[in-house]
């Protein structure tokens, strides 16, 4: 997507205009109601859909790669179906909100229908005790039966997805392993920022907090994760991150400027990581093998920030402007 297109994204107030706008960019999409979850729900199933047809292509360290990094859709089925049977949701209810698709690709397809056919939590729990996903979900619902917080077991099974990352490092070749890894650790500092940012605004225990946190770094040593997670105030913790960044070696090195948007602190904090990947790596034509693993990473990145960072906000404000002049009288 161009910086036109975007900019013309920011600009729309008219909801067919807007999906007319980015259906050129995301081809087959399929919203039937303009609502937030839908039009989330029909990005990601074209992203979901591009990177199988690329898996199905790819080498088989990529083809892993991809496996692994899709793994986050069935993890979020899995967060659907427990959710909806918490709020007392039907099987159809449920169902419209599970990508069946990701789990074609994954081959799991025969486990997320079983899986949509329980009705209760225990049960939920019994068919999962053989699977990756054991661990996480006895202890995310066992806080949740002592104090209905589901934040607990939403977080276990995100530190799953990114443990597993992590895990797989050691099957790629060198080419792939720096980019990915790159990649990888990326993802996981921020996560492991988002976390704690999390956790200071909720006041939760930081004992609970480091159960959550992925053992890996990128800029932040391990000394520096444990300084921000003793903080208990947000600006000094957006204090803290900018000094530690704006520090780091291999941003200055880059000429990379640290500046932290404590509103958008997410976007920022992806902004600068995106940016230090795109300098670290150029593409190269003429290496076939470099060149086919920087363009599935980068549309990866570039399509996961579009999404959540561009598209989805200006839904958001559409959807907001729309209700208000209904509310006003005025369609």
């Amino acid at each position: 997507m161009d910086d036109l297109t975007i900019q013309q994204i920011k600009q729309i107030d008219d909801v067919k205009e807007f999906i007319d706008l980015i259906a050129p960019f995301y081809p087959g999409i399929n919203i039937k109601e303009f609502k937030i979850i839908e039009i989330e729900q029909a990005l990601f199933h074209v992203l979901i859909m591009l990177l199988g047809k690329i898996l199905h292509y790819s080498p088989e360290g990529m083809k892993q790669f991809l496996r692994d990094y899709l793994l986050k859709f069935e993890i979020s089925n899995l967060k659907q179906i427990i959710l909806g049977i918490i709020t007392g949701m039907n099987y159809k209810q449920i169902s419209s909100r599970v990508n069946f698709l990701v789990e074609e690709y994954l081959e799991h397809t025969e486990f997320i229908k079983n899986l949509m056919e329980i009705t209760s939590l225990d049960e939920i729990q019994f068919y999962l005790r053989t699977s990756r996903y054991n661990q996480a979900v006895r202890e995310g619902l066992l806080y949740y039966r002592n104090n209905k917080e589901i934040f607990v077991l939403e977080s276990f099974l995100d530190k799953l997805y990114y443990d597993n990352l992590i895990a797989e490092n050691k099957i790629y070749h060198k080419k792939e392993k720096e980019m990915i890894n790159l990649f990888n650790s990326s993802l996981i500092e921020i996560y492991n920022l988002r976390i704690i940012e999390r956790g200071i605004k909720n006041n939760i225990e930081i004992k609970l907090l480091t159960q959550f946190l992925v053992d890996n770094s990128l800029f932040l040593t391990k000394e520096k994760t444990n300084q921000l997670l003793k903080i208990r105030n947000l600006n000094e913790f957006y204090d803290n991150i900018e000094n530690f960044l704006g520090d780091c070696k291999e941003l200055k090195k880059l000429f990379i400027p640290v500046q932290i948007n404590r509103r958008h602190f997410i976007w920022s904090l992806g902004g600068i990581y995106q940016t230090y990947y795109f300098k670290t790596f150029k593409f190269k034509n003429d290496d076939i093998d470099y060149a086919t693993i920087y363009r599935i990473l980068e549309l990866i990145i570039k399509k996961d920030r579009e999404i959540k960072f561009v598209i989805m906000p200006n839904a958001i404000r559409i959807i907001h402007e729309r209700y208000e002049r209904l509310d006003n009288g005025n369609l």
